[in-house]
């Protein structure tokens, strides 16, 4: 059986008298994209500087493609890709100096650091400004260079921290799309605070609260973390709201728009089938009738408050 990219044992650690994560376990079997999610002051930065090697934890052991991160730091790392909130650039280099740079500082074979960087590049779409200096380049392009950096000597883990941090709605896209290309050879691990960011390019999420873990699955399972408890009905011929809070099943109805309601429910088949039932007798014209699913704040807050 293939060893797990990433387990994370009893991982327990302090600053001075104060506990920031406490008692983890997590086990990453197989590539993709992780989202590490939490409140500030949740956790997450103590457990990617731990995972990254970048401090010692007071409790418990890293295992990185089954080698221990405490006993053999120099071999796990190699398996190691990073990219911190503000990317660590060297203004005064070149794209491509310094992508040779950080493949010589990890170690790479003479031989194999030329052609790891041109597939960087290309990766991160970034070769056509291998001779421009670091500090000449967009926010975006930087971004792009970071990210290359962390994966210059091909590592199992990647680990990002906020990568798409203060770039606009294009430069996103591009990076969401060169994150999931990454990920087809690779695990990555995204630690984010922006919930869409999460939907549009995670499989997976672990959520910390108060340094443990409150929740661990895929994306569909936080998408349905909490059941739902109200319909969206909208009609041409509006009914008066007292109608439809009369409903057999009907906790509360809110008016979102002109013909356009929330209706909480007990059972959503039954308040559902009324309404379609009166609609017909009625001639309402219903446009659009569904279950409305939490949205994803919703969920964050939820499990924000989850008693651990």
């Amino acid at each position: 059986m293939e060893e797990s990219i990433v387990r994370i044992e009893h991982l327990s650690h302090r600053y001075n008298v104060q506990w920031s994560v406490r008692d983890l376990n997590i086990n990453i079997p197989s590539r993709g994209i992780y989202g590490l999610l939490g409140s500030n002051g949740a956790g997450k930065s103590t457990v990617m500087n731990i995972l990254c090697g970048v401090i010692n934890p007071t409790e418990g052991n890293i295992f990185i493609k089954g080698i221990d991160a405490r006993e053999n730091p120099v071999s796990a790392k190699k398996h190691i890709g990073f990219l911190p909130q503000k990317p660590p650039l060297y203004n005064d280099l070149t794209v491509e100096e310094y992508l040779i740079h950080c493949a010589n500082i990890r170690l790479m074979p003479d031989a194999k650091v030329k052609s790891s960087v041109e597939d960087v590049m290309n990766i991160c779409k970034i070769a056509h400004f291998r001779n421009r200096l670091l500090k000449n380049l967009s926010g975006g392009y930087q971004q792009r260079v970071g990210i290359a950096q962390a994966i210059v000597h091909k590592p199992a883990l990647v680990v990002l921290d906020e990568p798409t941090n203060g770039l606009d709605p294009n430069q996103i896209v591009d990076i969401r799309g060169i994150i999931k290309e990454i990920a087809e050879e690779r695990t990555v691990i995204i630690s984010t605070h922006i919930l869409s960011e999460v939907q549009a390019t995670c499989e997976n999420i672990i959520m910390l609260e108060e340094g443990k873990i409150v929740f661990s699955g895929t994306i569909e399972d936080f998408d349905n973390y909490l059941v739902p408890d109200s319909i969206i009905v909208s009609m041409l011929d509006v009914p008066s709201i007292d109608t439809l809070r009369n409903l057999n099943g009907v906790n509360e109805v809110e008016l979102l728009h002109t013909g356009c309601f929330r209706v909480r429910f007990n059972d959503a088949q039954e308040v559902m089938d009324q309404i379609i039932d009166l609609a017909s007798k009625n001639k309402w014209h219903i446009s659009e009738l569904r279950i409305e699913k939490s949205s994803l704040d919703d969920i964050f807050n939820a499990l924000s408050k989850t008693k651990i």
